[in-house]
């Protein structure tokens, strides 16, 4: 019908200021690692794990060449024109993340990830946990996360847990 908006709960308060005339501006930085992992869940049989996770299970593990993308709202600053300096924020991916994962295990070289089944989904809700509090202009907009071409994950920060099998902890 003219005239009338559907608006997503989720994109309310972008509408909000969409309609005040204070939109938000989406900044993005992508950086890139490689690593290994191996999908399985311990409380599992070797048959459930094959069934379930097929070669992402093989013992040795497997390799991925991630692309990660970390984007960051906000207004521009009236005196820089930056949400946030990119330079900044490739500092704070590489210290926090990159140089965390690149050319690791996942399941074995990684503090932050062990317990943790390391999927492409688990790794974007850990990533943001990482991040959320480092980002000094600007608020955490989302995490994607890219294990292929085809295939990628994408948080936004939206409350979940995530079950650990090391220590029994959960990370929400």
């Amino acid at each position: 019908m003219e005239g009338e908006y559907i608006v997503r709960l989720d994109y309310l308060s972008e509408f909000i200021n969409y309609l005040k005339g204070t939109g938000m501006v989406y900044v993005t930085r992508k950086s890139h690692f490689s690593a290994s992992h191996r999908l399985f869940n311990p409380t599992f049989s070797d048959e459930k794990n094959d069934a379930i996770f097929d070669k992402c299970n093989n013992i040795n593990g497997h390799g991925h060449n991630y692309v990660l993308e970390v984007t960051v709202k906000g207004n521009p600053n009236r005196e820089t024109g930056y949400v946030i300096d990119l330079k900044q924020l490739r500092d704070i991916i590489e210290s926090e993340i990159i140089d965390k994962v690149d050319h690791k295990h996942l399941n074995y070289d990684v503090p932050f990830l062990q317990g943790i089944i390391p999927t492409a989904e688990n790794l974007a809700i850990v990533f943001w946990s990482i991040l959320k509090n480092s980002i000094p202009t600007g608020i955490l907009y989302s995490v994607k996360l890219f294990e292929s071409d085809n295939n990628f994950v994408e948080y936004f920060g939206e409350p979940v847990s995530i079950p650990n099998y090391g220590n029994g902890a959960v990370l929400s």
